[in-house]
């Protein structure tokens, strides 16, 4: 019989087997008390199981707020697995089974979810990402190097008109990829419509005259139904992404747009910080990379190097590479890693070591817009960065014969090192 496993970090004024014990009842066949009905074999059928616990520390207060007083609060991890019958090829259900009415247990005084592994049938059910890392960089027709790409700024108040001319100077400054801030959506300032229209006149026209079509991710988060809509105009209008606030949409919602839309989903995390800030609660990127991979995310926001949040950089380097990992048995999960967040010229080195290989996106604002030499030497600093890396020359060096790069590093090289975010 298939099972399903989940991981988690677990503290509990209890023994550690005692709350396991409990989660694996609460969250299958068991509550808090016998009920005619459970039988030894229905337990033995559809009952969670506790596989594994290793204890690892302990303390004298807890971490959360826990109505059960103790001396020792034990801390350990624990491994629960359950039959894959209990809910079959569902990523909603999937998330109630393993991340439904734990966290708020009285035995429990801090608990994450570390990982999950699923069974094989998962991949019938969720083809995955329709573009992926290939497609996407097929589409921008970039190869050999990371596409280049920014955000507008600034990320609401500009008029449609207005985006148009901001991206009319990206494009002639030879970036590869822009997308809508995560705040702007479909206001009455800049509607959706209108900033489509706009915005595609001018890749339309840049890609007449160049044979070049920028990838520019619109924000088409709505309600379903709308996003729909919103998905079809880009489309009929000729351009090659969409984006989507993930949390926002859900599972759900993310798998509707996966099965209606024929446009790479450029997908945004905002909101992560409630799942990743505490060490004491919430759920690993590690999980939800696989949900959403599996529910159809061609590109992945994963931060970047001395980013300005608070993922230090070993974290955001293997949220990374995880994009690359097969799933559920398939190796053809990819996910296009996206590096945001006060990225410059002086980051590109490290991260093409970090993750070792060329398909991700490098979104730099400041980086680019900022630049002593305006958007065209943004965007030239980041590639020959790139171009450095590459050819395994330091970029110190490669950039005395580079004006570009060698005013990148003048300009950012003191506030932006890599390690400054951890």
């Amino acid at each position: 019989m298939q099972r399903l496993h989940a991981t988690y970090e677990l503290e509990t004024p209890l023994s550690l087997d005692s709350a396991a014990s409990v989660i694996a009842g609460e969250q299958s066949s068991g509550t808090f008390l016998k009920v005619p009905g459970e039988t030894d074999l229905l337990r033995e059928r559809s009952g969670a199981r506790v596989e594994r616990i290793t204890e690892t520390s302990a303390r004298t207060a807890p971490s959360l707020p826990c109505r059960i007083g103790a001396d020792t609060y034990r801390r350990g991890e624990i491994e629960i697995s359950w039959p894959f019958a209990n809910l079959g090829a569902s990523l909603p259900n999937l998330l109630a089974t393993v991340a439904g009415n734990l966290f708020e247990l009285s035995e429990v005084s801090a608990l994450r979810l570390t990982d999950v592994s699923l069974p094989e049938d998962f991949a019938a059910a969720y083809p995955g990402p329709a573009f992926g890392q290939t497609g996407t960089l097929e589409l921008a027709g970039v190869s050999g190097r990371p596409m280049i790409g920014t955000i507008i700024k600034p990320s609401v108040g500009l008029s449609p008109e207005e985006t148009a001319e901001l991206v009319r100077t990206l494009v002639e400054g030879g970036i590869d990829f822009i997308k809508d801030d995560e705040l702007q959506a479909n206001g009455p300032y800049c509607p959706f419509p209108d900033r489509v229209s706009k915005v595609m006149a001018v890749l339309n026209d840049h890609a007449n005259r160049t044979g070049n079509k920028v990838m520019y991710a619109f924000n088409i988060t709505d309600e379903l139904d709308q996003m729909r809509r919103n998905a079809d105009l880009v489309r009929e209008a000729g351009g090659t992404c969409v984006m989507v606030s993930l949390f926002s949409l859900g599972l759900v919602g993310l798998s509707a747009m996966r099965r209606h839309c024929e446009l790479p989903l450029h997908c945004h995390r905002n909101g992560w910080g409630i799942y990743s800030r505490s060490p004491d609660i919430g759920i690993d990127f590690r999980v939800w990379q696989k949900l959403w991979r599996l529910a159809g995310a061609d590109h992945l926001h994963v931060n970047g190097i001395a980013n300005k949040f608070t993922e230090p950089d070993e974290v955001v380097m293997e949220n990374a590479r995880l994009l690359n990992q097969p799933l559920a048995g398939s190796p053809g999960y990819q996910a296009m890693p996206v590096f945001s967040s006060g990225q410059t010229a002086v980051q590109m080195e490290a991260t093409l070591n970090a993750i070792g290989h060329t398909n991700f996106i490098f979104c730099a604002g400041g980086g680019i817009m900022g630049h002593p030499g305006g958007v065209k030497g943004g965007v030239a600093s980041l590639r020959q960065a790139a171009e450095a890396s590459l050819s395994g020359m330091p970029i110190e060096v490669f950039a005395r014969g580079h004006r570009e790069l060698r005013d990148a590093l003048a300009m950012f090289g003191d506030k932006q090192q890599p390690g400054s975010g951890s």
